[in-house]
């Protein structure tokens, strides 16, 4: 008995001794069955690799624009010219380069904007994209 009058609890063993039923796989074998496939280079199964992805299509022109006018004097890069993404991507974009400068940015009316004279960076980011971005203004 275990103090406060309940008996102690039926215990299950752990070893892994007991078989718990009938496997219906245990009378199966891989006779006549193809080899594995753990090869993961085209030459060993060109059939079941699909081509190498096609060159994405280029997704157009962005301009990159270092502004400092109205800002107070600090220096801002503005990413503007999207066609056809929405704004959960820009949102990806715009997070994406604010990591790699270390810096803080927003996404507002329709264009990224990152802090500091970061065009290089950004031009990078963009170009991994798919974007073609162009050095816009002075």
């Amino acid at each position: 008995m275990v103090p406060g009058g309940m008996s102690s609890p039926k215990r299950i063993p752990t070893d892994g001794g007991r078989n718990f039923g009938h496997n219906p796989f245990d009378a199966l074998s891989s006779e006549g069955l193809p080899p594995a496939f753990n090869d993961p280079t085209p030459e060993a199964a060109p059939d079941l690799i699909p081509e190498a992805k096609a060159a994405r299509k280029n997704r157009g022109r962005v301009d990159i624009i270092r502004q400092k006018a109205g800002r107070g004097g600090k220096t801002v890069t503005v990413v503007t010219g999207f066609v056809g993404i929405g704004l959960p991507e820009k949102e990806q974009l715009a997070k994406a380069m604010q990591k790699t400068c270390g810096t803080g940015g927003t996404v507002k009316e329709g264009r990224i904007e990152i802090q500091g004279d970061k065009r290089a960076e950004v031009a990078r980011i963009l170009t991994e994209a798919n974007f073609r971005p162009v050095f816009a203004g002075g």
